[in-house]
């Protein structure tokens, strides 16, 4: 296993020990995964960059990077529905995007064609990604019971619900857009596997 796809892994193990420190008591677990889930997004940055860079690239590679994202952003995001932090039907809308995206994926990957994320995806990615670590910076305010600015002493819960509702249904619509993007551009696969 080469070095990008060792980070994908690293990745993929970090998802699961975040999502452990997010559920623990005390701020100090809260900013841990807040650091971990840092340098998750950092080592998604290098898998691709190191990849490219040094010829790197495998179909493992191209099958496992998005699984990656896919498991560290759900955790994230089913971690902050329990919480009561966000909606339920946006993290429906996504996992069901991301399990529809997925299956094209196994079907295509059964034919022997890997597809790579798309432009659209990654910038799905990175949205939600943003919207995690925005969703963090406000677990971590609130544990500590720090406020950066003197107004939101009697409003730190409005202003959270403010901001953190617009970072995610920009989410939520470049998760909807990428999904039927990828549909259109892919929908060859459906047809051959209606056929076969």
């Amino acid at each position: 296993m080469n070095l990008p796809n060792r980070l994908t892994v690293l990745r993929i193990v970090l998802s699961f020990i975040f999502m452990f420190l997010l559920f623990s008591e005390g701020v100090l677990s809260k900013v841990i995964a807040l650091c971990l889930f840092i340098i998750a997004c950092i080592t998604d940055f290098y898998d691709g960059y190191i990849a490219r860079k040094y010829n790197l690239i495998t179909d493992l590679g191209k099958l496992l990077d998005p699984i990656a994202d896919k498991i560290l952003v759900l955790a994230a995001f089913l971690a902050f529905v329990e919480m009561g932090i966000i909606p339920a039907w946006m993290v429906v809308v996504i996992i069901f995007r991301e399990l529809l995206i997925t299956g094209i994926r196994v079907l295509s990957a059964n034919k022997g064609k890997i597809l790579a994320a798309s432009l659209a995806g990654k910038h799905k990615t990175v949205s939600q990604m943003v919207s995690i670590f925005v969703i963090l910076g406000f677990i971590v305010l609130k544990e500590s019971g720090t406020t950066i600015f003197s107004f939101w002493n009697n409003s730190f819960e409005f202003w959270k619900e403010i901001i953190i509702g617009i970072f995610m249904y920009i989410t939520v619509a470049l998760t909807l857009i990428s999904g039927i993007s990828y549909m259109i551009k892919n929908k060859n696969v459906f047809w051959n596997a209606k056929s076969d």
